[in-house]
């Protein structure tokens, strides 16, 4: 009878057979098929051999796996790893119009400053952006999708009274000293002259790639939220926007990110309120969905977390410069797991 990956391993290793023997098996397997090969083909060559091995294993790294709702390996690999240029299945777009992104307007708005006062413009005591300037980034929040939801103006994500009390402006200024946009000096934030030029010549849209790529390979998810920083959702970040545009579950995502990286729950340990797996929940809605997707604008989440008492399901609804972003190929459109 033939061992599924989550049955016990027949080691009586106490582990679950994908964990254990699994991937020592299949290679046996493939050693077992060459060593046939070889006994009935007598004259093959050893490089002969070496070819029809490179086939087989290709072949099982390129097989669908379940655990990786449908990816091989190799596409997995390739989605982890490769860099933009090589990206495989998936191609990645910019929007022609950035209106509805919180973070491309702030951005906007820091550059329309600096150029109007040759390049750079005063920061404050504490090193923040101007209160001028917090207080027209604050007046944007109707224009965008997440203004269906009630916010506190005093401190909040998308207003607030100064830099610190506005987190999506704050995460924004720090994005655009990752990518080489802006930077603090004197007293002053800049805007590099290139960048200007950019800005001049091209517009807006520019800067969104690169924005995008300081997100998900420099910037800290972590950063200022409680959790622990050892637990990295980057690597895994093409993956979960290709699961999440087929059920628009934060928890059926948490599920599949475990089930495909077991591993990636090493870093947490239980409490007295929630499990690892809950806490994975949380970490992925705080970390990739509302300081992610929300603030650029690709999603929208209902902060309203219960109902009398009953935790309610956490869905996401996909906004128009989603789907002007990411595009899947047919042959890796999101299928349910």
């Amino acid at each position: 009878m033939k061992i599924g990956r989550n049955d016990p391993c027949p080691c009586n290793s106490g582990k679950k057979y994908k964990r254990c023997c699994m991937n020592q098996a299949s290679h046996q397997e493939v050693l077992s098929d060459i060593e046939q090969i070889a006994a009935m083909n007598a004259d093959l060559s050893l490089d002969d051999l070496n070819t029809v091995l490179q086939h087989k294993m290709q072949a099982q790294n390129e097989r669908p796996l379940d655990d990786f709702c449908g990816l091989s390996s190799t596409q997995m690999s390739n989605w982890l790893y490769a860099p933009w240029d090589a990206l495989q299945e998936v191609t990645i777009s910019t929007p022609s119009d950035l209106s509805s992104s919180p973070v491309m307007r702030y951005l906007e708005l820091m550059l329309e400053e600096a150029i109007q006062n040759s390049g750079a413009f005063k920061a404050t005591a504490k090193g923040n952006l101007p209160t001028k300037l917090v207080k027209a980034a604050s007046t944007l929040l109707p224009e965008f999708a997440v203004s269906q939801f009630d916010t506190q103006i005093s401190i909040s994500h998308y207003t607030g009274a100064n830099e610190d009390k506005f987190s999506a402006l704050h995460y924004t200024r720090v994005l655009a000293e990752i990518a080489g946009i802006l930077y603090h000096r004197s007293g002053q934030w800049h805007v590099k002259k290139a960048a200007q030029n950019r800005y001049h010549d091209h517009g807006l849209c520019v800067f969104f790639k690169p924005m995008l790529e300081a997100m998900v390979t420099q910037y800290n998810w972590g950063y200022l939220d409680g959790f622990s920083e050892d637990t990295d959702l980057r690597l895994f970040w093409r993956f979960m926007v290709w699961r999440l545009q087929s059920h628009r579950s934060v928890k059926e995502l948490s599920e599949e990110l475990i089930i495909a990286f077991p591993d990636i729950l090493l870093d947490l340990a239980p409490n007295d309120y929630r499990s690892v797996d809950e806490q994975m929940h949380d970490l992925i809605e705080l970390r990739f969905i509302e300081r992610f997707l929300q603030y650029w604008g690709f999603v929208t989440i209902n902060p309203r977390c219960f109902d009398d008492a009953k935790r309610l399901e956490r869905l996401v609804s996909l906004q128009p410069l989603w789907h002007e972003t990411f595009h899947f190929q047919a042959a890796m459109s999101p299928q349910p797991h």
